[in-house]
């Protein structure tokens, strides 16, 4: 499993998460391919941009690698980002909903994963790393709340990342300690948009940023508390 139902505190206490593996992408495929396998075998598959370095070894693990690429700076480079197809059941809905992943950058920019953009319908959700720290984000039908690390971690080592999404608010946890929450309901969160790594789908980097990402990705995983089958 790529992360944990119950998770360290900043306090050292011990609290409930959404833990049904929902999807789990490794990254692990070798140098050539261009199909992220999800190995819950609920068949969330991505395709992977032409841009991106697969198969990059960093010790026992494998990564995909981003480039870094000047922020809002003309042209767009679509290759540099994974897409993995709109599903409903990727949608976090009314359920409690996380998502985890191990990363490293020496960058200070960039959105990690994203469903939907600031205004679309239906509501949208993103991890991004401004300033070096990682910022979580939920937009639902009744309102929004971002929550943000206090210490950056582009320091090139790996970090474990998950942000959560329940009924009393949004947590982000870095290396299996709460850094960051904010109380509060979101409500429902759908939209009809894929899931993206490594920067935006809609973007022309003139009057939108694409905001790639520059650094390695190890795996991300999304859970529920409940599948919704």
């Amino acid at each position: 499993m790529a992360t944990l139902g119950l998770l360290a505190t900043s306090g050292g206490a011990a609290t409930a998460s959404p833990d049904y593996e929902l999807a789990y992408w490794t990254m692990n495929e070798p140098p050539g391919s261009r199909t992220m396998r999800d190995v819950t075998g609920h068949g969330f598959d991505g395709r992977i941009g032409r841009d991106v370095a697969v198969g990059l070894r960093s010790g026992d693990r494998i990564a995909y690698g981003f480039e870094r690429l000047e922020p809002d700076t003309p042209p767009t480079r679509p290759g540099h980002v994974v897409i993995v197809p709109d599903d409903d059941r990727l949608d976090p809905g009314d359920r409690d909903y996380a998502i985890g992943m191990r990363l490293r950058t020496r960058d200070h920019f960039g959105n990690i994963v994203q469903k939907g953009q600031a205004t679309v319908p239906g509501g949208s959700f993103k991890l991004q790393i401004p300033n070096g720290r990682v910022q979580c984000w939920f937009r639902g039908s009744r309102t929004s709340l971002l929550v943000t690390a206090p210490k950056p971690i582009n320091d090139g080592q790996w970090h474990t990342v998950r942000c959560e999404r329940t009924r009393d608010g949004v947590t982000l946890i870095v290396d299996q300690r709460v850094v960051a929450s904010r109380a509060g309901w979101t409500g429902t969160i759908a939209n009809s948009w894929p899931i993206s790594i490594g920067g935006k789908t809609n973007c022309d980097q003139v009057d939108v940023g694409c905001d790639y990402f520059a650094g390695d990705i190890d795996y991300i995983a999304v859970d529920v508390d409940d599948p919704g089958w």
